[in-house]
């Protein structure tokens, strides 16, 4: 008995870890971060080539023998990052690399060509995050980050130039692309390569934040409730001047604290769905805090972006198609696994749980009927609508028929109008 509950159990965790990792979705949230991303991504080239030769070539702040030696462990602790912008010196062909970044990362931006665009933009900014070490801010890293699990995933199937390319092959006589277009152009369609470039950004979003927390709570600051008064005091980040709050210590004490306890257990709150919306509505004010009161408004922007990952491309489908679309996401899957393993089910709480989940299922059914009668008018009073065109259309076909018969029909009559010839 207790052999079979044991196996029983280490199948539902098998189950809920293939669910979790390869149970397909749809591209919709993947789609808003590649727009978001890939405006931070063509922004930051942009600043970048402002004052371009300070930091990349011969004259920079650090050449590219010393950038080099910092990875290469002469200078420093050995890393695996490669650059070829090492070995180019001549400032003419750096340029021209770089103009072909920001193009390719516009590309990328608005959806053209995204399957080739989007892994090439990738290794563009990987080329130069590894040649500008000692210049780098976060916004650099997490855009990095988003760019690295987009690149291999079919965004560009939705909002993107993609999409109407692939419209427009299908207009013209294929029904559905086949080989190289369909790949190129990927459908809008649920797929296994969206879910897992969606898990692999969420996990590595929890990992970061654990790891910020923890950084945080070794230091003193973030525990006597002085970090956060200290961020917005220090005149080299402040947008405004708000040290008028400084009479509010407590305020202080409780936004430090908050902040660094929200980092440290977001990795736990971030997956039930109970507690998703509150840790998403603190991650706004966080970083919107950030931007608005630090001066860091694209980084701020950015990590908002990128915690869109955990929004529901469902929910994104049904705001944008305006119909009924099931919500197959399964985010709580791992946390069950984790829950259930201090938790026996019993038949009570199996009969729960299924009553729940029918009345869950219950709800979604009568939404979706509502969805349909709302299509169904609509076609109605557009079938009507057509009906009394083409009786119009045939009264006008009448009409010639008459005066060709009658040989009444001269240059200068009018018996079509023109809102008949626009509906013909």
């Amino acid at each position: 008995m207790m052999v079979d509950s044991f196996k029983q159990y280490a199948l539902s965790c098998v189950d809920s870890w293939d669910r979790f990792w390869f149970t397909p979705r749809n591209i919709d949230t993947l789609a808003v971060l590649r727009i978001i991303t890939g405006a931070m991504l063509l922004y930051s080239h942009l600043v970048l080539a402002t004052d371009f030769s300070s930091f990349v070539g011969t004259e920079a702040w650090i050449d590219n023998e010393t950038s080099a030696r910092l990875h290469d462990g002469t200078l420093g602790e050995r890393t695996a990052a490669w650059s070829y912008l090492w070995l180019v010196d001549n400032p003419t062909v750096l340029w021209l690399n770089h103009l072909a970044t920001i193009l390719v990362t516009a590309c990328f931006m608005v959806g053209f060509l995204t399957r080739l665009t989007g892994p090439l933009a990738w290794f563009l900014q990987l080329m130069l995050v590894h040649r500008l070490l000692g210049s780098l801010f976060g916004l650099d890293q997490i855009v990095t980050y988003c760019v690295m699990y987009l690149a291999f995933a079919p965004c560009g199937a939705i909002w993107s130039i993609d999409a109407k390319l692939r419209r427009r092959f299908t207009n013209d006589g294929e029904k559905t692309l086949t080989g190289w277009k369909a790949w190129l152009f990927p459908a809008d369609k649920k797929t296994v390569a969206v879910n897992v470039a969606t898990r692999l950004l969420q996990v590595h979003l929890c990992v970061i934040y654990l790891f910020g927390g923890l950084a945080k709570a070794r230091g003193e600051l973030w525990w006597d409730g002085t970090a956060v008064w200290f961020a917005i005091a220090n005149y080299e980040y402040q947008s405004f001047d708000l040290t008028f709050l400084g009479r509010f210590p407590t305020v202080f004490t409780a936004l430090s604290h908050l902040t660094m306890f929200w980092e440290i257990f977001y990795c736990a709150l971030i997956w039930p769905r109970l507690t998703r919306g509150i840790t998403l509505t603190v991650a706004v004010a966080v970083h919107g805090g950030i931007a608005l009161f630090l001066g860091m408004m694209t980084f701020g922007i950015m990590m908002i972006g990128a915690n869109g990952i955990f929004v529901s491309p469902d929910w994104i489908r049904r705001k944008r198609l305006g119909e009924f679309a099931e919500d197959e996401d399964d985010d709580a899957s791992l946390s069950g696994v984790m829950t259930s393993m201090g938790n026996d089910a019993t038949p009570d709480s199996t009969s729960a749980k299924l009553s729940a989940d029918l009345k869950h299922r219950m709800e979604e059914l009568e939404a979706a009927e509502k969805g349909i009668q709302k299509r169904y008018a609509k076609l109605k009073r557009r079938e009507a609508k057509n009906k009394e065109r083409t009786e119009r259309l045939m009264a006008t076909r009448e009409k010639i028929k008459q005066k060709l018969a009658d040989g009444s029909l001269s240059a200068g009559d009018s018996v079509l109008r023109n809102d008949d010839l626009d509906e013909s």
